[in-house]
């Protein structure tokens, strides 16, 4: 059962849609407490990964650290669905 569901999720439309949702639920683990209090909107959207904040100093920090972030989300979601991360 559980092959045949992520057979489904692979090659259904439903796909970025689930990641979207996955990526908000392991903000926290992925990033730490105090990053994701900051963060307002994390989302997926064609291979990219929008991050908003209003903090300046971290959204300096996050561009700086943006190719970590990129490969650490793609390790959380078990595949290569951020290909670039753009900090709002």
């Amino acid at each position: 059962m559980g092959d045949a569901l992520k057979h489904f999720m692979r090659h259904s439309r439903m796909k970025g849609s689930m990641q979207a949702l996955q990526i908000e639920d392991v903000w926290e683990q992925i990033m730490g407490k105090t990053i994701a209090k900051y963060t307002e909107k994390i989302q997926i959207y064609g291979g990219t990964l929008y991050i908003n904040t209003n903090v300046a100093p971290l959204k300096q920090e996050l561009l700086y650290q943006k190719d970590q972030i990129r490969e650490r989300v793609n390790e959380a979601l078990g595949e290569n669905t951020v290909k670039e991360v753009v900090i709002r």
